[in-house]
């Protein structure tokens, strides 16, 4: 099966090198979706070796008014880089080096598609830190972290991906390339444009390189995991945790349903009968970390706990994640279709937003897996769908709109990490005011004024 006949496509075809440019139908398949419910078969794919042929791409494309919708590893959770209005894929997943770590300066220069965690060993191989720290670290691209301002369970203390970028190099939808912001960790030389394109889900331009700032790297770590009766129990406690001067690389929380498919899974006869969990990590120097957290388990124990685990010292306390990062996979093993919504409500919300996924369970008959970062407020629920049932697209989709205008009548956010893309579409409206939409118009027609760049979503 051949690709739909786009203009000027055999002129593109001249100006690019051998292999760059793919019409086999597997391959464009192979880039036709992420990891959410929708795909879509673009009519080529590019891979473009350096910044000059994305340049090359980008102004045949902006001439011939085709669409380009840029992709990385292709692991978002919400369709960001499903090409819905077909033309060409443009991905930079190849574009894997990490060009610079400077000890000195405290940066690393990396291409588009370095594995995040690929940076993370790199930089603390030399004492040096890059916190974000999403689940998919592993897989996932730090190309595809700016595009989404990813996050990660250690964002309650360092932040997200927008608090390390620089500099970026980027090219325009008119195949212009400019390099902004530094390599300093203070800049005020104009606008903060390099910032403008985190978060921007590659609707404003490709970013072909980012400088990062480092940190040193904390030299100890320890944790703390504790089973409770129930999630009014865990947000109690961890409100007593702020309240006594912790600020915790990362606190986590899991309900019930959650916990009762990790032990499932794992057999872990701890998890058995709690209504949660929570999992405290400390950073920093030894001693005042053995102090922090022996003063963090009397705290925990007051609660009468129906378990706590200690882990001192960094093998251990990766030991002790291994359970949290059990809870997406035993999820997926109750066999139901994981709807997995990232929301985020104010820290001080965090029992009505458990509230209101009991009465989401009530109201529509799905289970309601909550986990994530307890912390900063920001919790994965998921909606569990028996797609077996009778009317169940209905359903989900009432559950849905009940949670998103519930967790803004909390003064919360529809998206913390995932981004908006195709799943989160239905409720931009809803989620941003009149004006601000119209500022994100006007800044998307100034950057992209033929509309080019990942068309179809929510701009």
């Amino acid at each position: 099966m051949k690709a739909a006949g786009l203009p000027g496509l055999d002129r593109l075809r001249r100006e690019l090198r051998r292999g760059e440019l793919v019409l086999d139908e597997a391959v464009r398949a192979a880039h036709a979706g992420d990891k959410w419910f929708a795909s879509a078969l673009p009519d080529a794919v590019v891979f473009p070796r350096d910044v000059a042929s994305v340049s090359r791409v980008l102004r045949w494309a902006n001439r011939a008014r085709v669409p380009v919708t840029v992709r990385g590893a292709g692991h978002g959770y919400v369709g960001g880089c499903v090409p819905v209005r077909r033309g060409v894929v443009m991905s930079l997943d190849r574009w894997d080096r990490i060009r610079e770590v400077h000890a000195t300066d405290f940066v690393a220069v990396v291409e588009p598609g370095v594995r995040t965690q690929a940076l993370q060993d790199a930089v603390e191989r030399r004492g040096l830190y890059y916190p974000p720290d999403p689940a998919s670290r592993a897989e996932c691209s730090l190309g595809g972290n700016i595009a989404t301002n990813a996050g990660g369970p250690r964002c309650l203390k360092y932040g997200v991906t927008r608090d390390y970028v620089l500099g970026l190099e980027v090219v325009l939808a008119d195949g212009t390339v400019t390099r902004l912001g530094s390599r300093t960790h203070k800049n005020k030389t104009g606008f903060d444009l390099a910032r403008l394109f985190v978060g921007s889900e590659g609707m404003l331009g490709v970013v072909t390189e980012a400088t990062l700032k480092l940190l040193p790297r904390p030299p100890w770590r320890a944790s703390l995991a504790a089973g409770l009766s129930s999630m009014r129990e865990a947000a109690a406690l961890i409100r007593r945790v702020f309240a006594s001067g912790f600020l915790p690389c990362a606190l986590e929380v899991a309900d019930r349903f959650t916990l009762a498919a990790a032990h499932r899974r794992t057999g872990d006869a701890r998890l058995e009968g709690c209504g949660a969990v929570i999992i405290v990590e400390l950073d920093g120097h030894e001693k005042s970390v053995r102090q922090e957290l022996a003063t963090l388990l009397r705290m925990v124990s007051a609660a009468r706990p129906r378990f706590v685990q200690r882990a001192a010292g960094p093998e251990a306390v990766e030991g002790l994640w291994k359970l949290r990062r059990e809870f997406s996979y035993a999820l997926r093993d109750t066999g139901l279709t994981k709807m997995n919504e990232d929301i985020v409500v104010p820290r001080g919300q965090l029992e009505a937003l458990f509230r209101l996924g009991a009465r989401l369970q009530r109201n529509h008959g799905f289970p309601v897996a909550c986990f994530g970062h307890a912390g900063d407020g920001n919790i994965h629920v998921n909606v569990m769908v028996d797609e077996s049932v009778k009317g169940y697209a209905a359903r989900r989709d009432a559950a849905l709109d009940e949670l998103f205008h519930g967790v803004l009548a909390l003064g919360g956010v529809i998206t913390g990490e995932h981004g908006i893309g195709l799943a989160k579409k239905p409720w931009w409206r809803d989620a941003v005011p009149t004006e601000a939409r119209a500022l994100h118009g006007l800044i998307k027609r100034a950057l992209d004024p033929h509309g080019i760049l990942n068309p179809g979503k929510f701009l």
